[in-house]
């Protein structure tokens, strides 16, 4: 983990630093994790200026491998200017970006995270409630993953493009300094972690369901990393913390 910082200060941008970056190197190939506040104008200038000096031979993103496709639209619809695609924020920026790499889906809802889930589920004995609570949440994920690959399907086969949500908008904007951006999104993770902080979640459906998800990205990621070369992973930064301590040297070699 020490390597971290080294490979953050080697940017001079106040955007790229230890907090939202790991550098986990290896002996055949290395890994990037880049922590990113969705559609946060901060989070899409660190991935577009990380992957203008790396150059992977995969780009992994928290998407369900269903919503990839609509993401790869929304990257070609960004062609041909200086700004970020109009939609997809920091994971359509990452497509476009790394052009040459292959970009894959390694997010929830799939067939290794629902055999996990439920192997977790039955070996701690959960109540029924729990569980039901569980299911329910992953019927919120499946839905929004089945409305991508169909605004997908829609927006090849028509000149329109579909956008199932609105892109988030900040108090801070593309047109604002590094500085002021990467102070905006410091002061936001901040406040979100204040909030998250108050509420416990510990045995909850959502805990289930999250480190499920977490541990599905761990197992994704090493074996992209062990099978397609040099990766740089695109997660929420939420789950940065977590996921660079599972993909630690010591598991991974």
């Amino acid at each position: 983990m020490a390597e971290s910082t080294p490979f953050a200060d080697s940017f001079d941008d106040p955007r790229i630093t230890a907090q939202f970056c790991r550098h986990l190197p290896g002996t055949a190939s290395s890994l990037v994790l880049l922590g990113v506040v969705h559609d946060h104008p901060a989070s899409v200038a660190r991935v577009e200026r990380v992957l203008e000096r790396v150059d992977p031979e995969t780009l992994a993103l928290e998407l369900p491998a269903a919503a990839l496709p609509l993401y790869r639209v929304y990257a070609r619809d960004g062609d041909g200017g200086d700004t970020a695609p109009r939609f997809g924020g920091e994971m359509s920026a990452a497509i476009r970006a790394a052009p040459d790499a292959d970009a894959v889906g390694i997010d929830a809802p799939n067939w290794s995270f629902l055999r996990e889930l439920l192997t977790r589920l039955i070996a701690d004995r959960v109540s029924p409630a729990t569980a039901r609570r569980v299911v329910s949440s992953l019927g919120g994920a499946t839905r929004e993953a089945l409305a991508c690959r169909i605004a997908a399907t829609l927006t090849h086969a028509t000149p329109m493009t579909v956008a199932p949500d609105e892109p988030i908008e900040y108090d801070c904007d593309i047109d604002d300094s590094p500085e002021q951006q990467a102070a905006h999104e410091r002061s936001h993770v901040a406040a979100v972690q204040a909030l998250l902080g108050s509420v416990d979640t510990d045995g909850s459906a959502l805990a289930y369901r999250d480190e499920t998800r977490e541990h599905c990205m761990i197992d994704r990621l090493e074996a992209l990393r062990s099978e397609r070369g040099d990766v740089v992973a695109v997660v929420g930064v939420d789950h940065l913390e977590r996921l660079a301590m599972g993909l630690s040297t010591d598991r991974c070699h």
